[in-house]
């Protein structure tokens, strides 16, 4: 039974983002999918670049929906009152 890349504790990862402001670790010797983007300087062990992704990626939110709900909340509040 082979083992997948991603759940050895002895691959070197980096950190991908993609323009919705979500994160994924990737095995650095992998070609970046298309619409991901490196996060320059994050490279290690597993347990480092979760860390980064922990530290970093805050809102589980896509930003589009982010940007969305931020558009709402003035006009909630014009409404509301």
């Amino acid at each position: 039974m082979s083992t997948s890349c991603f759940d050895r504790e002895d691959e070197t990862f980096i950190v991908l983002v993609n323009r919705e402001d979500q994160y994924s670790i990737w095995p650095h010797w992998k070609a970046v999918p298309k619409g991901w983007t490196a996060v320059e300087g994050i490279k290690g062990d597993k347990k480092t670049v979760l860390a980064h992704v922990e530290q970093n990626w805050t809102d589980m939110r896509p930003r589009s929906l982010r940007e969305w709900m931020a558009q709402q909340s003035p006009a909630t509040e014009t409404t509301a009152g």
